[in-house]
This record gives structure tokens, sequence and C-alpha cells, in this order.
């Protein structure tokens, strides 16, 4: 798909405002809301990252955030099992009592690549998060290039989520990867092959992708194609990509919110970066061509070698390598 093809792709999955702005405040300007895949979902254009709000030192202040975050139009919370030794789903769940799991489409991820183990984390989150049901479950860190077969051979990973389904713990299924489009390609193929179709794919969506070893170019025009939905995570790259000095966060931002993505994923550690990502989604209006080459062309030079792309290139970001007891 060209630029021009991506662009249309965006624009048909914004939803129009007067289908979701009732309840929001007359002075707030609502934030946009975009078609999750075939889900008949609609999402915010942009997510409450899951790990960065177990990091404060007072659970109070993540509370705040998450519920701020609600009250001004998000609805989607992204999380998982191992962020933060379970402390980002325990805040979460605190967030959302007192009427605010209503207002959420609340994801988290599983790291147990065989039945029983992730059986397991399943009712752990969800005892967490202090909720009946996810709306969304998703395999995470599919990194390996033995994790699709792995996951859904007999007694593996997918058979829990499937019976997680099946019992009304989670609606929706997915998975996540941030090291190989290859990798990526290869278990939505192996899905296939069991006749299995994931309702959403999460993947590093930014400026520097799009010159390296790219899931926009390799793996975003497959589910667009397929209609799946599209989480876009690390638009900063955890923040790496800001050290190049080469795109500010707003730039960021808005890069990945041009892509067909349902939803962009980012971090928001302190009310300050809640902030910046609402002023970015509410006045987000999708860039001409020249907008989007006049910004990788200044992130070309930077792209080379996945420098500012760790996940990639390195096992900084491999949480289950080095909590391979995560697994199973």
């Amino acid at each position: 798909m060209n630029r021009r093809e991506f662009l249309e792709a965006t624009l048909a999955l914004m939803v129009a405002p007067s289908a979701f702005a009732a309840g929001q405040p007359s002075t707030t300007q609502a934030v946009p809301r975009r078609k999750l895949g075939r889900t008949g979902e609609q999402v915010s254009c942009i997510g409450v990252g899951g790990f960065h709000i177990g990091m404060q030192k007072d659970e109070a202040e993540s509370i705040h955030i998450i519920r701020r975050a609600l009250d001004s139009g998000i609805n989607f919370l992204d999380n998982c099992w191992d962020y933060n030794d379970g402390q980002s789903e325990l805040r979460m769940g605190k967030a959302l009592q007192d009427g605010y799991r209503s207002k959420a489409f609340l994801m988290t991820k599983i790291d147990g690549r065989d039945k029983k183990t992730a059986a397991k984390q399943i009712d752990e989150s969800l005892q967490r998060l202090r909720t009946d049901h996810l709306d969304l479950l998703q395999l995470h860190e599919i990194i390996r290039d033995t994790d699709p077969d792995r996951a859904f051979a007999e007694g593996g990973a997918m058979e829990a989520m499937i019976d997680a389904r099946k019992a009304g713990k989670a609606r929706f299924l997915g998975f996540t990867g941030h090291k190989s489009p290859t990798i990526h390609l290869k278990m939505l193929e192996t899905a296939k092959k069991h006749g299995f179709r994931f309702d959403t794919v999460q993947m590093p969506l930014n400026v520097m992708d799009a010159h390296f070893d790219s899931f926009e170019k390799r793996v975003l025009p497959v589910l667009v194609r397929e209609e799946i939905g599209v989480l876009g995570m690390k638009p900063m790259g955890g923040g790496i990509i800001l050290e190049s000095k080469a795109v500010s966060a707003p730039d960021c931002l808005r890069y990945s919110l041009s892509l067909p993505t349902s939803v962009v994923i980012t971090g928001m550690d302190s009310t300050d970066r809640l902030e910046q990502a609402l002023s970015v989604a509410r006045d987000f209006k999708p860039p001409s061509e020249k907008q989007v080459e006049a910004l990788l062309a200044k992130t070309a030079k930077p792209a080379r070698g996945g420098t500012f792309e760790k996940y990639k290139v390195s096992q900084h970001f491999d949480g289950t390598v080095q909590h391979p007891e995560w697994l199973g």
C-alpha cells in the first residue's frame, strides 16, 4: 500500500463525532474514535499504555491519571499480566471502581504459552483488574520464530484464550509483538492454518519503523485488507526515538495516528503526558502526503540499523526472555 492508500484507510476508520460525543462536557472537545476492525467496537484513537501507569511512586497518582483519561474521552486501556510485577493491573483495577469500568474498553495481555499457564494468568489478571471480563485479551510478546506454533499447538495458550472467550471472560482475542514483521506474519499464517482469525494485532508503528524492518510496510497492509484491528504501540519507541532529536513527541503521535490504526497506545506516566496526548488526539487531522514525506525525510538517516528501535535489535524490551518462567 502506498501513502495515499494508507490515508484513505485511516479516514475509513474514523467515526463521526455525533456517534460518541454524548455525555461529553460542553467545554470539552471529544477524543476521536475509530473502528476496531470487524468487531463493531469504537475505541479512542489514543490509548493509555499499561506499563507506564504502574511506575508512579504513589498509586493514587496512577489512579488519578487513569480516571482523568476516562473522564476526558479516552476509553482504550492497555495492560499486561507482567507489567511492574502486577502493579499496573492492580492500580488499574482500583481506578476502574466507582463506575469507571463502564467507561473503559479494557485490554490486557498474558505470557503463558501452554494452556495451564495461560489460563492461570487470565484468572489472575481478572482478579487484579477487579472485573469479570476483558474487552480484549492478547497473547503477549510473539517475538520468537517458535512462538506461533507453540501457541497453536495442542495444549497451547490459544486453547486457554478461546476457552476464556467461550466462558465470557474475554470478548475479543489478539496478539502482540515488537521484534519482527516476519514473526507477525507467521502468527497470522499459523492462525489461518488452524481456522482462527484474530480480532486485533498490536505492533510498533512509528517514524523510525517506517524505514527499518518495517511493520508498517509488511504487516499493516495485511491487517487493513483483512479488517483486523490495528493497535499501534511505541510511537516514541519507549522514549528512545526522542533521543534522536529528529522529531518531537507530538510529531511522533501525529505520525502514528496518520496510519490506519484503530488506536495508538502511548505511555502516560504524568498528567502532563496525558494532556499532551489528549491535545494531539483532539486536534488531529490527517496530514498531507508532503507533510508525511518531510517527516520521513528527517528520520531516514537516524533510523538506519534500528539505532532508535532497541526493541527490534536487542533484548532490552524482551520481558519473557528475561523471565522465561512466565511462559510456563
